[in-house]
């Protein structure tokens, strides 16, 4: 009889790597779905006056409308992470002392980044305000 250069337990083995390994490259050449935008806060464009602001502690942001239409800022400040408190001509980090425009831009550090701007959608009459 002719004796076989493999023994039972290697080849068990190999296979299972080669299954790992297989199951790994399919893992990664499959194309991911982006993921669902999740809902922050709502509220009725009504509510959110010209050139005001409609803000959300719990949430940590602001619904912001200008002549432009409305926008949303996120008032976590991007120094330190403080809550940032918003005035009427400027958003003010009471920890550190760094000031925002309205635009949610850098007027006076030490933050050195914008604030962040989230994804506002306008669907009749109600004003949506997603992550991302």
């Amino acid at each position: 009889m002719e004796t076989v250069p493999q023994s039972r337990r290697s080849f068990i083995t190999t296979l299972a790597l080669l299954l790992a390994s297989g199951a790994l490259l399919v893992r990664y050449l499959t194309p991911r779905l982006p993921a669902q935008r999740q809902l922050l806060v709502s509220a009725a464009d009504a509510d959110v006056p010209v050139n005001g602001a409609l803000v959300f502690p719990a949430e940590r942001l602001a619904l912001l409308r200008d002549e432009k239409g409305f926008y949303a800022l996120s008032l976590i400040c991007t120094h330190l992470g403080c809550t940032v408190k918003v005035t009427a001509d400027t958003l003010t980090c009471p920890c550190h002392g760094s000031m925002f425009d309205r635009q949610g831009r850098v007027l006076k550090g030490p933050a050195d980044r914008s604030l962040g701007r989230l994804q506002v959608t306008v669907r009749n009459g109600v004003v949506e305000v997603m992550e991302g």
